[in-house]
């Protein structure tokens, strides 16, 4: 029970990695950590998300929009997964304002002690607020190697990095070690 008083959140939408996904809802609460789901509900109480691979269908029922600061500051650790989670997040209604995930995300930035956890495609959250990854070490999908030059990042060619509150992982298939990463620095955080 590494993490138990710990409270992470990932953020959410369809075509989820499955794999990835169902590896945080067993492996984080397996250590005692309470674990949250957030995404846009659109004004609903609920909304049921399907995954890529499999089309495995899953509920949310917390969003981030609207969160406090007392209740951004009660995680953490915020997680962006991977996959199409983050391109479907970074929709906005108004292109002339940042997509509400990345401002979110932008919050969450702002407070040291919150953990960021970005893993492959999550990275494309990333892309309306660049000032967020600009000068930092971090690693992504082999896809998105020249977005993180782009953005302003030092591309690090491993499977987990970390960079004082950041820790980025390659891909979905690399969940159990940047799990792993995120699990190790939380249980830390304390001592």
């Amino acid at each position: 029970m590494k993490l138990k008083g710990k409270k992470i959140g990932v953020l959410f939408e369809a075509d989820y990695f499955e794999n990835e996904i169902f590896y945080y809802k067993f492996r984080f609460p397996e250590e005692g950590a309470e674990l949250h789901f957030l995404s846009r509900l659109w004004g609903q109480p609920s909304i049921t998300f399907h995954g890529h691979e499999y089309r495995a269908p899953m509920e949310c029922r917390e969003s981030f929009e609207g969160m406090s600061d007392e209740e951004l500051r009660s995680y953490d650790a915020i997680i962006v997964p991977s996959g199409m989670v983050s391109d479907r997040l970074r929709y906005t209604e108004d292109v002339e304002k940042i997509p509400p995930a990345t401002e979110f995300l932008k919050r969450a930035f702002a407070e040291k002690k919150i953990l960021k956890g970005i893993i492959c495609h999550g990275l494309w959250l990333v892309a309306p607020a660049t000032e967020l990854v600009r000068g930092r070490p971090l690693v992504c999908h082999n896809n998105l190697i020249g977005d993180a030059k782009a953005y302003g990042a030092l591309y690090t060619n491993q499977d987990v990095v970390v960079d004082g509150d950041l820790v980025t992982g390659r891909s979905g298939g690399h969940a159990h070690l940047f799990a792993s990463k995120i699990i190790e620095m939380l249980s830390e955080a304390d001592r």
